[in-house]
């Protein structure tokens, strides 16, 4: 089956080219070549690619940036979907979007279900929302996959920043009220390349929203302490916990953001692991490169 990755330079895109390289034609197109905001080239790299599946990991992710620039945001994050979902259906390809737990105000104490109300409270969330809506909308046969607390040891991101930050600084104050499940990106990318070992008939009749996570809720501070102790830091940085007031940001997150996945796993038969083997996975790999 051919593939096209959009946003392949980032986290998700990079793991997503990684991992399927090896089972499938792709075309791994960076935001340079497929910018979600110029709708001409997009439709112009697919007509010309005609890949079976699109696998768009294109976003503006720039979650507190987003509040000053909401026109950009819904650009890409909006139209950007509504337009890639005229095109495949004119094409006749199958899409492939991913999405955000930031859908979610985080009123709940237990992981988020598919058909739970949404209600984000921010740029980012209300322009992520618009863009599945768009999607659902336009094109019957797709797959969006919401996701939460990507890392990696790709660009940028909260574990990275983490070990950065332990080089220097003897203490790190981390939100320890937010909740959610953190992510490795390629445990993300081997759940993905379960879903495409079937045919496209068979993706066509499981079309729909799936949340797709890791297991186990975790606070901030609590996945911080983890990636501390994996790393091996912990007998010189501590970590200490703060509340959401006393670290503000532009952007208002939710306090819990957790995803229940049980719909993903019933309906593709690929078990998501344990957040906590993800970073020890992850952790591996750094070393490994090192």
């Amino acid at each position: 089956m051919k593939l096209l990755i959009s946003g392949a330079n980032g986290q998700l895109g990079l793991a997503l080219t990684r991992r399927l390289r090896g089972t499938h034609e792709v075309v791994a197109v960076a935001r340079d070549m497929f910018d979600l905001a110029d709708t001409k080239a997009c439709f112009e790299v697919l007509q010309r690619e005609r890949p079976g599946v699109l696998l768009n990991c294109a976003a503006y992710t720039a979650v507190d940036r987003a509040e000053t620039e909401p026109s950009l945001a819904h650009a890409i994050n909006a139209e950007g979907p509504n337009h890639l979902a005229k095109s495949c259906r004119e094409l006749g390809i199958f899409l492939v979007h991913f999405s955000t737990d930031y859908v979610f105000d985080g009123r709940v104490t237990q992981p988020y279900v598919e058909t739970d109300a949404t209600a984000p409270t921010s740029v980012y969330g209300r322009t992520k929302l618009e863009g599945e809506t768009c999607i659902a909308a336009l094109l019957p046969e797709h797959l969006i996959f919401r996701l939460s607390w990507v890392y990696s040891n790709d660009g940028a991101n909260f574990y990275k920043t983490m070990l950065r930050l332990a080089q220097d600084r003897p203490v790190l104050r981390v939100v320890a009220d937010q909740w959610g499940v953190p992510n490795y990106a390629a445990d993300l990318a081997d759940a993905v390349a379960c879903t495409l070992s079937r045919s496209l008939a068979e993706l066509r009749s499981l079309s729909g929203l799936y949340h797709l996570s890791g297991q186990g809720p975790t606070s901030w501070q609590d996945f911080a302490t983890a990636i501390i102790e994996g790393a091996g830091l912990d007998d010189r940085v501590a970590v200490e916990p703060i509340l959401t007031s006393d670290y503000p940001t532009a952007a208002k997150r939710p306090s819990y953001s957790a995803l229940n996945a049980n719909r993903f796993v019933a309906a593709f038969g690929c078990n998501t692991p344990r957040w906590q083997d993800g970073l020890q996975r992850c952790l591996a790999g750094r070393k490994i490169r090192a």
